[in-house]
């Protein structure tokens, strides 16, 4: 059976705006010679066709289809395993909107239900229209009553799904508080735990691999994040490569109890080959 390649992105792929060296062109030659290759990412801000210009940019094989991030993940979620949602109240950027849109689901922005909230003097639940849902990712023009809106929607009984908990976002500036950081901020004003999609919880990697017809436990989970990529792989009971050319380092491994460690490491292109070849005998 071909490898099931499931593909961190930004770590592994790409560190912010320059190329792993090597990694685009192994993919490449991976698919070529029948390796199903998907991305998977928890970014929720970007919507998948702007992930398949730059990969391909890069030379990697990617289409549509073979490009999962928390945002298209809840979107898919959705529209396979909750049929009561059909309004949802977003809490994101745009890559999020577009993603459930194309599922058929109905958008209200949290900044829409914020203007209304202002000028109409009424709640966020009202100014919603009375959202099936609230889903949450990152918010880079986030403000007080977006959150008051989604927070009104939560209590009134919408449902509470985060895109992904992680608590912060890795930027050429350093870091920023990430998607988990606003979920968090509306559990602690509603009391509510929302359903989270994006790794280390097993959803994103389960729709990655049902995308290409596969069962995730056929997969090999590539990434840079011991508590996202590794831990995520352990869900779903997947082989691991721990890549150290992102936010992982040797001592991180090192530091892990036997049975938390990946099935290998790779610091370079040509080691992360030289792995695969070694899962394929």
């Amino acid at each position: 059976m071909s490898l099931l390649l499931l593909v961190d992105l930004d770590g592994v792929v790409y560190r912010g705006s320059e190329p792993v060296p090597g990694v685009a062109g192994l993919l490449a030659a991976l698919a070529s010679h029948g390796a199903e290759v998907v991305y998977v990412t928890n970014n929720s801000m970007h919507y998948r066709a702007d992930y398949v210009t730059r990969l391909a940019a890069m030379g990697c094989p990617v289409s549509g289809d073979r490009v999962v991030s928390s945002s298209r993940a809840t979107a898919l979620h959705i529209e396979r395993h909750e049929p009561g949602i059909h309004r949802v109240l977003t809490l994101g950027a745009s890559g999020l909107d577009r993603e459930l849109r194309d599922v058929g689901v109905d958008v209200v922005t949290a900044g829409h239900a914020a203007t209304r909230m202002h000028q109409e003097g009424i709640d966020g639940w009202a100014a919603a229209v009375a959202p099936d849902a609230v889903v949450t990712g990152l918010d880079p023009a986030l403000t007080y009553l977006r959150i008051a809106a989604a927070a009104d929607c939560i209590r009134a009984g919408a449902r509470f799904i985060a895109t992904n908990r992680d608590p912060v976002y890795p930027t050429e500036r350093g870091l920023r508080p990430g998607a988990g950081s606003i979920a968090a901020a509306l559990e602690a004003t509603t009391g509510v735990t929302p359903l989270s999609i994006g790794k280390p919880e097993p959803h994103l990697f389960e729709l990655a691999a049902e995308a290409v017809g596969r069962s995730p436990k056929d997969a090999i989970v590539i990434g840079d994040g011991i508590a996202t990529d590794l831990a995520g792989a352990k869900a779903i009971g997947a082989r691991s490569v721990l890549m150290l050319t992102g936010i992982a380092t040797q001592a991180d491994v090192d530091a892990l109890p036997p049975d938390q460690r990946p099935d290998t490491v790779a610091a370079s292109a040509e080691e992360l080959s030289a792995a695969l070849e070694g899962f394929a005998k």
